[in-house]
C-alpha cells in the first residue's frame, strides 16, 4: 500500500510561498518600525536630555546652622534664611531600622537599580495607558530626590521623564550614599520642617539615632503627603499612614507581626516640640561672629549646660519676678568655657532673658578683694598671717569705709580679714599697694575694667567702685587656680583662644596664699566647709550679688540681680549667689581638688614672720617715714633689669650669701635700698632672704628666671622690683 502523502498543487504551493513572504515582510516592517521608534525615542530622549540645564544642587545644599557642644551634641539650631528647619544629617546618624523600613516601603530595589526601576516604570506606564492619567508614579528614592532638588508643581509625563533623567544623573554624581543623604535632609514633613532630623526633633524631641518602630514608621510615612498627614493637625491620618507602613514592613519581614502590633498601640504625637535652645546666648554670639559656617562646635559641655540652666531657672523663680541669674564655668587647665548661662530663659521677657549677663558690665562689690591681697602678698607688704587693724578709720579724701554688718573685729590676720570680707583692712591694703597699680594689674591680666567717668582710680575700687563682667571675673579667679597665670578664653573647639597666654594676675606664691585663704572662708548655710576656694560680692545699693569659686579643676562664677540695674532689698552675695555656686559645684561633680602649694610658700604663724610682716602699721607709715623725709626705695637692682650672673636655669630659690658651704660657687646679687626705717627685710617672691640694720645685702639665686625682689622696713613701708636673672 502506498503511504506517500499527496503533493500540494502548484497553485497551493504558490499561495503558501506568498503567505510566508508576506509574513516576513510584516515582521521586517514591524522590526523596522520598532527600530525606527526606538531611534526616534532615543533621539527625542537625547534631545530632551541635551536641552536640560545643568543639575544645580546649590539650593539643595542649604542647611540650617547648628551649634554643637564639645561632643557634637545639638545645642541650638537656626532656621535657614527663608525660615525652613533643614538640619544636616547623614545616613550614619540614623537608626538602621528606620533606613530598612524606608527602602522596604519606598524603594525595594534601591541598592541595585541605576536610579530608575524599569519594572515599576512599566507598571506605571500601563496604568497611565489604561486610565489616561498618572495613577502611580513608579518613583524610586532617587526620583523623589530629583523632585525635591527641582520641584515641579504639575504632574505630567514630561515632569516624570525629567525626574528619571535627574535620578540617573544624581546616582552617577553622588552615588547611593549621597542620594540617600539628600533624601534624609530634604524630605518634607509639613510646614517649615524639612529633613528627618528636624522632624524627629519636632515630633519626638530627640535625634533619629534611636527610635521606636512606631516613631520610625511615622517618619517614613509623612513625606508621602506631608501636609495632609501632619500629626499636629491630622493625627488620625498620620496614624493610618503609619500603620500602613508597619503592615508592609511586617509583611516583608523587616519587623515581626508582634512588633508591628505593639507599635500600632503607641500614640501619635499631636503637637510639635520646640527645637533645642541650650546655651542660646553663646550660640547667638558664635553665629554672629561666624555667619558663614553651617556647623559650629563650642567648648561647652552639653550635660553641664543643661543642668546649670535648670539651676538658674529654678533659683531665679525662687528669688522673685524680674530677677535674673547667670552662671559661667571655666576649665582651669585650658581656659575653655564649659557652661555659659546668660539668663534663666532666653525668651523670658519679664526677666530680660535676651540679655547675656555673663558679658554685662556690673559692679563686683567685694569680689575683687582677693586680688588686692594677692598684690600685697606679692610686694611683701603682707602675709596671710600679718595682723591688720579693723577699726574705724578715715582715709584721705574723707573716705571712711564701714563693714557690711557695721561692726569691727579689731586686730585680725589678713587671712581672717579676707575670709570675713572686712572692708577696712582691704582698703588699707589697697592704699599700701596703690589703687592705680591695682587697676593696671587687672587690665594687664586681660580684664576689661570700667571706671566712673572722669575719675582716677581711688580707694573705693576695693569695695566695687568699678565695672567688670562675670566672664572677666571668672578668668581672674581661674588665674588664682593656675598659679597666677590667667588662661586665654576658649569658646570654640576649632577657634583661637582670646587673650594673651602670658597674662598674669599674681605671682605663684601670692596666688596660692589667696587660694588657701579662700578655701577656709565660711560656707553658706547647709554647705560643707573647706571644699572650694570662693569669694562673694554685693554691689552698692543691693543691685548685684556675686559668688565665684574654684578648685584645681574648674572655676564657677554666679551673678544674680536685675538686668536693668534696679536695687533689690536683701540681694546679698553670701545669701543669694553663694548657695547657687555651691549647688553648681555639686552638679559639676567629682571631688574638689585643692590648688597645689608651691615649694617656696612660707607657711608659718604670725610669730614666725619677719618683724615687719607681723603687723601692718598705718601710723608708722604715715609719721616716721615722713619725719625722716626719705621714702623707702630699691636702688639696685632697677625694675625690669636683666642681670647676667651665669647661673643655671634650675629655679629661683636662693639664700643669704655665705649661709652654707655649697653656695660659694654661685654668684650673688647685690641688693641696695635708699630711705626707710631700719631694720630692713629683703624678700624674693615672698620669702625672706636677708635682713638687718644696713641698707645693703646680697642674695644668691639658685637658677635663672624672673624674680620679684621686695624690701620692707620697720614701719611697714615697702618697695619691689621685677628682674630677670640669667
Amino acid at each position: 500500500m502506498d503511504h506517500t502523502s499527496p503533493q500540494p498543487s502548484p497553485s497551493r504551493r504558490e499561495g503558501l510561498s506568498r503567505s510566508r513572504r508576506s509574513t516576513r515582510t510584516v515582521v521586517a516592517g514591524l522590526f523596522v518600525f520598532f527600530l525606527t521608534t526606538v531611534a526616534i525615542v532615543t533621539l527625542a530622549l537625547w534631545r530632551f536630555v541635551a536641552i536640560l540645564p545643568p543639575l544645580d544642587l546649590t539650593q539643595a545644599g542649604l542647611r540650617s546652622t547648628v551649634v554643637l557642644d564639645r561632643d557634637g551634641g545639638l545645642l541650638r539650631p537656626f532656621a535657614t534664611v527663608d525660615g525652613r528647619w533643614r538640619l544636616p544629617l547623614s545616613a550614619g546618624q540614623v537608626d538602621p531600622r528606620l533606613l530598612a523600613m524606608l527602602t522596604a516601603y519606598e524603594d525595594k530595589g534601591f541598592d541595585t537599580h541605576p536610579g530608575i526601576d524599569p519594572a515599576a516604570t512599566l507598571r506605571a506606564a500601563g496604568q497611565w495607558l489604561r486610565h489616561g492619567r498618572i495613577v502611580s508614579g513608579g518613583s524610586t528614592l532617587s526620583m523623589q530626590v530629583a523632585r525635591l532638588v527641582e520641584p515641579r508643581a504639575a504632574r505630567s509625563l514630561t515632569a516624570k521623564l525629567r525626574q528619571m533623567v535627574r535620578a540617573v544623573e544624581l546616582e552617577r554624581r553622588l552615588g547611593k550614599a549621597g542620594v540617600l543623604d539628600l533624601y534624609l535632609a530634604l524630605a518634607p514633613y509639613g510646614g517649615p520642617v524639612e529633613g528627618l532630623r528636624a522632624a524627629s526633633l519636632a515630633y519626638f524631641g530627640r535625634d533619629p539615632a534611636r527610635l521606636s518602630f512606631a516613631e520610625a514608621a511615622l517618619l517614613v510615612a509623612l513625606p508621602q503627603a506631608p501636609e495632609a498627614r501632619r500629626p499636629d493637625r491630622f493625627p488620625m491620618a498620620a496614624r493610618r499612614a503609619r500603620d500602613r507602613v508597619l503592615d508592609r514592613v511586617a509583611a516583608q519581614g523587616i519587623i515581626t507581626p508582634a512588633e508591628a502590633k505593639a507599635a500600632k498601640a503607641e500614640p501619635v504625637p499631636q503637637r510639635r516640640k520646640p527645637f533645642p535652645m541650650l546655651a542660646a546666648h553663646a550660640a547667638e554670639a558664635a553665629v554672629a561672629a561666624d555667619p558663614t559656617s553651617r556647623s559650629i562646635r563650642l567648648t561647652l559641655d552639653g550635660r553641664l549646660q543643661a543642668s546649670l540652666e535648670a539651676l538658674a531657672t529654678e533659683r531665679a523663680a525662687a528669688l522673685g519676678p524680674s530677677l535674673s541669674v547667670s552662671i559661667l564655668a571655666l576649665d582651669n587647665r585650658t581656659g575653655a568655657v564649659l557652661a555659659q548661662v546668660g539668663s534663666p530663659g532666653h525668651g523670658d521677657a519679664s526677666r530680660s532673658g535676651a540679655i547675656d549677663m555673663t558679658v554685662a558690665i556690673r559692679s563686683p562689690g567685694s569680689a575683687l578683694k582677693p586680688f588686692i591681697y594677692a598684690l600685697a602678698f606679692e610686694q611683701g607688704i603682707a602675709h596671710p598671717e600679718t595682723q591688720l587693724d579693723d577699726r574705724p578709720v578715715r582715709f584721705s579724701g574723707a573716705y571712711a569705709p564701714e563693714n557690711f554688718d557695721l561692726g569691727y573685729q579689731g586686730t585680725v590676720t589678713a587671712r581672717r580679714a579676707l575670709q570675713l570680707s572686712l572692708n577696712v583692712p582691704a582698703v588699707e591694703l589697697l592704699q599700701a599697694v596703690g589703687a592705680a597699680r591695682f587697676i593696671a594689674r587687672l587690665r594687664a591680666a586681660g580684664a576689661r575694667i570700667e571706671l566712673p567717668r572722669d575719675t582716677a582710680p581711688g580707694l573705693p575700687v576695693a569695695l566695687g567702685g568699678l565695672g567688670i563682667t562675670l566672664t572677666d571675673l571668672a578668668r581672674l579667679f581661674s588665674g588664682m587656680a593656675r598659679g597666677g597665670l590667667v588662661p586665654p578664653l576658649l569658646r570654640r573647639l576649632d577657634g583661637p583662644a582670646l587673650g594673651s597666654p602670658d597674662a598674669r594676675i599674681a605671682e605663684p606664691v601670692a596666688a596660692w596664699y589667696v587660694a588657701d585663704t579662700l578655701r577656709g572662708a565660711p560656707p553658706p548655710e547647709n554647705a560643707l566647709p573647706n571644699r572650694i576656694a570662693y569669694k562673694t560680692g554685693t554691689s552698692y545699693g543691693y543691685r548685684d550679688a556675686w559668688a565665684v569659686g574654684f578648685d584645681r579643676r574648674v572655676t564657677l562664677a554666679v551673678w544674680a540681680g536685675r538686668p536693668d540695674g534696679n536695687a533689690v532689698p536683701g540681694l546679698v552675695g553670701r545669701v543669694v549667689a553663694a548657695p547657687v555656686l555651691f549647688d553648681a559645684f555639686a552638679r559639676f561633680g567629682g571631688e574638689p581638688e585643692p590648688v597645689p602649694r608651691p615649694a617656696d610658700a612660707l607657711v608659718t604663724t604670725n610669730a614666725g614672720l619677719p618683724p615687719p610682716l607681723r603687723h601692718l602699721r598705718r601710723d608708722a607709715a604715715k609719721t616716721v617715714s615722713a619725719a625722716l623725709g626719705a621714702t623707702l626705695k630699691i636702688a639696685y637692682p632697677p625694675d625690669g633689669a636683666r642681670i647676667d650672673l651665669g647661673v643655671p636655669d634650675t629655679g629661683l630659690e636662693g639664700d643669704l650669701a655665705g649661709s652654707a658651704p655649697d653656695t660659694e660657687l654661685r654668684a650673688s646679687l647685690a641688693l641696695k635700698a635708699l630711705g626707710g626705717v631700719p631694720p630692713l627685710t629683703w624678700m624674693v617672691d615672698g620669702l625672706p632672704v636677708a635682713g638687718g640694720a644696713r641698707r645693703q645685702a646680697a642674695w644668691r639665686p639658685e637658677g635663672a628666671g624672673f624674680a620679684r625682689i621686695s624690701v620692707v622696713d620697720a614701719s611697714g613701708a615697702s618697695d619691689s622690683v621685677m628682674v630677670r636673672i640669667e
